[in-house]
């Protein structure tokens, strides 16, 4: 695991630093004694919210820019000791009606980042969060890092794009940086207005609002990460210096069908319900049926996930009774 004494005073950079995973990432960062910076263009579909870091808003300087705009980059990277790379655009359908956006921030401002560095502070350690759909439809399961990459839709393509300029500038450059590639992240802080960002914010608001949710197909099989396990690999990608230049799965050995998962959620909610329906066929063009990881390069530096999903289920819908009107 991570040095905990290792982020005292360090400076730290988050890119999409108010959204789901950055404002925990933020926390834990604050806890452990780093100064920390967050960077957030808080455009509505993209999951910034003023409200992921209450309580700690005075503990941390906050940046509204785009990571589109190379003169706010350029101030910003200059003194980081580490930059998170966690902006970005999520959706999937929406890399679909628009791919000229999800093209932007995904791939050319991945680019524009690296360069800033490059120019401005090459010593800086870069960890870049990228995704599982990367793979596309799986030729075996579980899917390690050796599995060909074949992107299923536009907002793959991108992320595997910048993941490959992160590898490429810590090689060639030798400006040091790694890559995660996430899977269904999951708990306190994720959007919830819609599936833009997980399916599982929306199923959660439902389920609180006492609404049935729409589970579509409900046998595929899925691993899923709480944010805090998350967190934890994140952090530790940043101090450890075998993972430069390297790209790593994160996961879960705990599978479930989407059926399973909906019922863990209603049980732990102490009721609701669920409807299966067939998936809509814009969405059924880009699925990629069962998917989930062999993540053991990672925990092989010392990771592994702590918290199961019933747990992290119940302390999902613990924020959200709590905080639901500031995320609707």
């Amino acid at each position: 695991m991570s040095d905990p004494a290792g982020w005292q005073d360090r400076r730290v950079l988050v890119t999409g630093g108010l959204g789901f995973i950055g404002s925990n990432l933020a926390r834990r960062l604050v806890g452990l004694g780093a100064q920390v910076t967050l960077v957030d263009s808080m455009i509505p579909a993209y999951g910034g919210n003023l409200r992921n870091v209450a309580g700690i808003e005075q503990r941390v300087r906050i940046n509204i820019s785009d990571v589109r705009d190379r003169h706010s980059l350029r101030y910003l990277v200059k003194d980081a000791d580490v930059l998170f790379n966690l902006a970005g655009q999520t959706s999937h359908q929406d890399s679909m009606t628009d791919p000229g956006a999800d093209l932007e921030i995904n791939c050319a401002a991945q680019l524009s980042i690296l360069e800033t560095c490059r120019a401005h502070n090459p010593g800086v350690k870069t960890v870049f969060a990228s995704t599982r759909q990367i793979y596309g439809k799986p030729d075996y399961l579980p899917v390690d890092e050796k599995h060909p990459l074949r992107p299923a839709d536009v907002n793959g393509i991108n992320k595997m794009a910048g993941e490959q300029y992160h590898v490429l500038y810590n090689n060639v450059y030798g400006l040091r940086s790694c890559a995660l590639r996430l899977t269904n992240t999951y708990g306190p802080g994720m959007r919830i207005r819609d599936a833009r960002q997980t399916f599982l914010g929306i199923w959660v608001r439902l389920a609180l609002e006492g609404k049935p949710f729409e589970v579509w197909g409900g046998a595929q099989l899925r691993d899923f990460n709480f944010v805090d396990d998350v967190v934890d690999a994140l952090l530790l990608a940043a101090q450890s210096d075998a993972t430069d230049g390297q790209i790593y799965n994160l996961g879960d050995s705990e599978v479930l069908s989407l059926r399973e998962v909906a019922e863990l959620l209603l049980q732990a909610n102490g009721g609701g319900e669920y409807v299966v329906r067939e998936f809509p066929q814009e969405r059924k063009r880009i699925d990629i049926g069962d998917y989930y990881a062999d993540f053991s390069r990672f925990s092989a530096l010392g990771w592994a996930p702590r918290v199961p999903l019933r747990e992290g289920l119940a302390r999902t819908l613990g924020y959200y009774r709590e905080n639901l009107p500031h995320y609707l």
